[in-house]
């Protein structure tokens, strides 16, 4: 077994600590605020100019005037608010930023992170992605465990340019949640039906498994019978 996209985003939105202010990256990152507990206070930040961003746009509903830095239709939460981009990334290279929630290609022992670019492929830049590495008091990575061909993407040493050097302090994945410590990484969590010798098989980085590492707590209609790509 393993987790599906959204498994993933409910396994982070679990994790947010009530108050935090939390950017959140292209891709799996951008399905977390729609799991957010009710009743829990959590400001979700957008770099194109939204602080108090809310889930994304149910079809039928989407407003051409909300969208969040990866063009999506979003909602917004009571009391948001708009800015501009000099302001937006003030918060982040201020360091206002508690949490930014990003996609990785992949993610080295020391937690290293490469998110923006494969060889040969033509993108327009970078984006925020290095400001939100290195401004962010905390960077949690979320992918899928191995790539389509199902090579590890948590490795000895990334193999792709650079985003940022040791900036990654916990990755969630569709098979574990591992955390990226100056000793190694540590295995906190596993999928439902898995166990840390066959995460470990999936991984390239050796991993050191926590002494209450557990089976993660995730709903079922969140369980894939085969990993996520």
């Amino acid at each position: 077994m393993s987790l599906t996209r959204d498994g993933i985003a409910y396994r982070v939105a679990c994790d947010l600590p009530e108050g935090s202010y939390v950017n959140l990256g292209i891709g799996i990152p951008t399905l977390v605020s729609g799991y957010i507990p009710a009743g829990k206070d959590v400001f979700f930040h957008s770099e194109n100019g939204i602080l108090g961003m809310g889930a994304l746009a149910q079809p039928g509903h989407e407003d051409p005037d909300l969208i969040n830095a990866g063009k999506q239709y979003v909602t917004l939460n009571p009391g948001a608010s708009f800015f501009d981009h000099p302001t937006s990334f003030s918060m982040i290279r201020g360091g206002h930023i508690n949490f930014a929630v990003l996609g990785a290609l992949e993610v080295a022992a020391n937690g290293d992170m490469a998110n923006w670019r494969t060889p040969g492929e033509k993108v327009p830049g970078v984006g925020g992605a290095m400001d939100l590495a290195f401004g962010a008091k905390n960077v949690l990575v979320t992918m899928t465990h191995v790539t389509n061909k199902g090579k590890p993407k948590i490795l000895n040493k990334c193999s792709l340019p650079l985003t940022a050097p040791h900036c990654v302090k916990r990755i969630y994945t569709d098979m574990a949640v591992v955390d990226v410590t100056p000793e190694g990484l540590v295995l906190r969590e596993f999928a439902p039906g898995l166990d840390p010798q066959t995460v470990q098989s999936k991984t390239e980085a050796p991993l050191r498994v926590a002494a209450d590492c557990k089976e993660m707590n995730v709903p079922p209609k969140f369980h894939a019978a085969q990993p996520t790509t």
